[in-house]
């Protein structure tokens, strides 16, 4: 393996972070928290207590998942696509490099990146809120298996987009409508049989309750099931970019 290049190309894409911190750390956090203002201190203080928990502290899983997810996909999509659109990528896939060290490398600076910012978003949602971690190994686990997770999933839309309004169209059409579906701001419970059911589909939920017992030992879905559903899509993940190098699609085009 070569860790030469690996650091390299991760160095590159950290320092990158720190050129942008505006749009890569400042600007999330305080959307984010908006989120505790309006809902955790405004709203929440009109709304009765969730299994025990207050509605600010309740929400506070769902709103950091809300932006690991996003700046997951974001990091990772817009890191391989730039080197594509300058015409760079062509460098890198004639360099002594191979595939697996290219996903490492790329991987995991945005998911660094996004691990960062969860922690971030962790303490500030601790000045706004009251908050507890009961289970922080658990806590730890989640926060990075889906970090990864979805700078698999950021990585293959960067290498499938074919411009950067599509870098955007995942992110915004489909992952935060999930997310908000998923339990962000509400327990499954409390909605009809039914609808219940059908949520019960949208994998975003799985990652939300999940991360949610690590916090206050309260889920919608067994911590088991959240476990596996993640691993299966982050399997998913590692099989997609394989075939995407394996056949060359959209890398040399």
């Amino acid at each position: 393996m070569n860790l030469y290049a690996i650091r390299a190309i991760y160095l590159f894409e950290m320092h990158r972070t720190w050129r942008t911190i505006m749009q890569s750390i400042i600007s999330p956090v305080i959307s984010t928290s908006l989120y505790f203002v309006v809902f955790g201190s405004a709203i929440g203080g009109r709304i009765p207590e969730i299994n025990g928990v207050s509605y600010g502290a309740f929400i506070v899983p769902g709103l950091v998942m809300l932006s690991l997810l996003t700046q997951s996909i974001s990091n990772a999509s817009f890191g391989i696509y730039f080197p594509k659109f300058t015409g760079t990528i062509y460098e890198l896939l004639s360099a002594p490099v191979s595939y697996f060290e290219i996903v490492i490398a790329y991987v995991g600076a945005a998911a660094s990146k996004s691990i960062i910012l969860g922690v971030i978003i962790l303490a500030t949602a601790a000045l706004f809120v009251p908050m507890r971690i009961e289970h922080p190994f658990v806590m730890v686990l989640f926060l990075v298996l889906t970090a990864v997770t979805f700078s698999l999933f950021g990585f293959i839309i960067g290498i499938w987009a074919d411009g950067f309004e599509k870098l955007q169209l995942v992110p915004l059409m489909i992952v935060t409508p999930l997310t908000f579906l998923g339990g962000s701001f509400y327990s499954i419970d409390m909605l009809p049989p039914f609808w219940r059911t059908v949520t019960l589909f949208n994998p975003v939920v799985y990652l939300i309750s999940g991360f949610r017992w690590s916090f206050y030992g309260l889920s919608d879905v067994h911590i088991g099931t959240s476990l596996a559903m993640t691993s299966v899509f982050l399997i998913v993940c590692i099989l997609i970019v394989r075939w995407m190098f394996k056949t060359g699609y959209r890398l040399k085009s």
